[in-house]
C-alpha cells in the first residue's frame, strides 16, 4: 500500500508505506550480512586451500631432496605418484641457469625467485605460474643437497573448480537467505505495526464520526504513549468542544432577550411613528430603554471577544498604580449601579501589567458585587499591601457553586434569572492568571460574598528576578 505526496514542483512522489519500507530495510540489512558472510567464507575458503597446498608442494618437495640426489632422480624419470601425487609435474634447474625436465611438463617461463633459489639466495620459494595456453600452476621451488633447485608443480584447475562450486553454493543459500530475509522483514513489519494500524483505524473512526471517547492502552511501550497522547487531545478537544457548546447555548440565552426586546421596542416606535397620541415621555422611555438594551449587547460582544482571546498575551512593561486602576473602575461603576454605595479604601501597590485588562477585571468584580447587593446596599473595597478585598451585602455564594463560580460560561441557578452574561467572572481570572497573580472567593463579614486579588507588586517582582 502507497501513499500519494505532491512535491514542491508539483509532480507526484509516490511513498512506500511503513511496513514495506520496514520490510525493505530488513531485507536490505540481512542481505548485506549475508553478503558479507558468504564472501568472508569464500576468501577464507580460497586462502585455507591455496595455504594447503602450499605446504603440501613444499613438504613434497623436502621429502624429495631428503632421501636421494636430485639428479639421480631426474635422470631416472621418477614418476610424480613417486611425490604423493599422480598431477605433480617435476622440474629441475641448475646453478648455471639450465633446466632439466620430465615427461608432461608444462611450458612456463621461469624467473628471478627460482633462479635465486638454484644460486642459493633464498632457500624456498612458492608462487603461481601461467602458462602460455594460459593454464595456472602453483610451483614450490626447494633448495637441491647438490646446488640445484627442485621444483614441484601443480594445477590449479581442481582448486578453482572447488572454488566454483562453494561460489555457487554460497550464491544459492545466499539469495535463499535473503528471501527468507524479505519474507521475515514482512512478517515482522505487519506484527509490528500492527497495534500502530489498529490506532491508526481508531484515529480515523475518530475523525469520521466525532467520537472522541478515549482510546483503550495495552501496554507501555511507544505506541501506548502514542495513544496516551492522543487520549489527552480527546480530552482536551472534548473540553474545548463543551466550551463551545456552552457558549453557544449561553451566549444565545442572553442574546435572546436583549434581542427581543430591541426588536418590540422599534416596532412600537415604528408604530407610533406620526401617531401624536404617543407622549413624549413615553417616547423617551422607550428610546432609553433601546439604548440600555444595545449597552447589554455591547458588554456581551465585548465579553465573548475577550474570552476568545486564549492566547496568552505579550510582556507588558508598562508599570501602573492598582490603586488609580480601582478609582476608575469604582467611578465607572458608580454611574451606572444606582441605589449602590461604595465605601473605598486604597493604599497604593505598583504593578507591572496591562492597565486596560486590569480595569476591565476590577469592573466585573464591582459590577458583580453591585449586581448582588440590594438597592441601598454598600459594596465594600480594600487594597491593602497588594491585596484587594471586594465585598457584597448579597446573598453570597453556595460552596457548591464556588469551585465554578470562574468557570467559563458557568451560572449558577439565581443567577440565570438576573442580566449579565455570566462571563464576567471568568474573564476576571484569565486576566489575572496572565498577571500571575491568584484570586479567591468566600464569604464576608456581611454574609454577602468576598473576592479577594492579589497581584505581585514592583517590589516582589523584583526580589524574585
Amino acid at each position: 500500500m502507497r501513499s500519494a505526496a505532491t512535491w514542491p514542483e508539483g509532480r507526484w512522489h509516490w511513498r512506500r508505506s511503513l511496513a514495506s519500507r520496514v520490510a525493505v530495510l530488513t531485507t536490505i540489512a540481512l542481505g548485506i550480512s549475508i553478503a558479507i558472510l558468504a564472501l568472508t567464507a569464500y576468501v577464507v575458503m580460497r586462502q585455507q586451500l591455496m595455504s594447503s597446498l602450499d605446504q603440501s608442494l613444499l613438504n613434497r618437495a623436502h621429502k624429495a631432496t631428503a632421501y636421494t640426489t636430485l639428479s639421480e632422480i631426474t635422470a631416472r624419470g621418477a614418476p610424480a605418484w613417486m611425490l604423493g601425487a599422480a598431477d605433480v609435474r617435476i622440474i629441475f634447474v641448475t646453478a648455471e641457469g639450465r633446466t632439466v625436465t620430465g615427461d608432461d611438463v608444462p611450458d612456463f617461463s621461469l624467473g628471478r625467485p627460482e633462479y635465486d633459489v638454484a644460486t642459493g639466495r633464498r632457500e624456498s620459494v612458492v608462487r603461481t605460474l601461467v602458462t602460455r595456453e594460459g593454464e595456472r600452476f602453483r610451483v614450490a621451488t626447494v633448495q637441491a643437497n647438490n646446488g640445484a633447485a627442485l621444483m614441484l608443480a601443480q594445477p590449479l584447475a581442481p582448486n578453482d573448480r572447488t572454488l566454483e562450486k562453494l561460489g555457487g553454493v554460497l550464491f544459492v543459500f545466499g539469495a535463499l537467505g535473503v528471501l527468507t530475509a524479505l519474507l521475515a522483514g514482512w512478517l515482522v513489519a505487519r506484527n509490528g505495526l500492527r497495534p500502530v494500524r489498529r490506532l491508526t483505524s481508531a484515529v480515523e473512526r475518530i475523525a469520521v464520526t466525532e467520537d472522541l471517547t478515549p482510546l483503550r492502552i495495552e501496554g507501555d511501550d511507544e505506541v501506548a504513549r502514542l495513544a496516551t497522547a492522543f487520549n489527552q487531545m480527546l480530552l482536551a478537544l472534548g473540553a474545548s468542544r463543551d466550551r463551545q457548546r456552552r457558549l453557544v447555548a449561553d451566549a444565545s440565552h442572553e442574546l435572546r432577550t436583549p434581542l427581543t426586546s430591541l426588536r418590540t421596542n422599534l416596532d412600537l416606535l415604528r408604530q407610533a411613528e406620526g401617531n401624536s397620541a404617543l407622549p413624549p415621555e413615553a417616547r423617551l422611555e422607550l428610546l432609553d430603554d433601546v439604548r440600555g438594551q444595545i449597552e447589554e449587547l455591547s458588554a456581551l460582544v465585548g465579553d465573548l471577544v475577550e474570552l476568545a482571546r486564549d492566547e496568552p498575551t505579550t510582556r507588558v512593561v508598562a508599570e501602573v498604580d492598582l490603586a488609580e486602576v480601582v478609582e476608575r473602575a469604582v467611578t465607572r461603576v458608580r454611574r451606572r449601579a444606582h441605589g449602590v454605595s461604595f465605601d473605598v479604601d486604597l493604599d497604593p501597590w505598583p504593578v507591572v501589567g496591562d492597565s486596560s485588562s486590569l480595569e476591565r477585571a476590577v469592573t466585573n468584580l464591582l459590577d458583580n458585587a453591585a449586581k448582588w447587593s440590594p438597592d441601598d446596599g454598600t459594596v465594600t473595597v480594600r487594597l491593602a499591601d497588594g491585596v484587594l478585598t471586594v465585598d457584597d451585602e448579597g446573598s453570597g455564594i453556595d460552596a457548591a457553586d464556588r469551585p465554578h463560580i470562574f468557570d467559563r460560561f458557568y451560572r449558577s441557578e439565581e443567577s440565570r434569572a438576573m442580566p449579565g452574561s455570566g462571563l464576567g467572572l471568568a474573564i476576571v481570572r484569565q486576566v489575572i492568571d496572565r498577571h500571575g497573580g491568584r484570586i479567591e472567593v468566600s464569604e464576608a463579614p456581611t454574609g454577602g460574598a468576598r473576592f479577594s486579588l492579589w497581584l505581585p507588586g514592583v517590589t516582589a517582582t523584583a526580589t524574585q528576578g
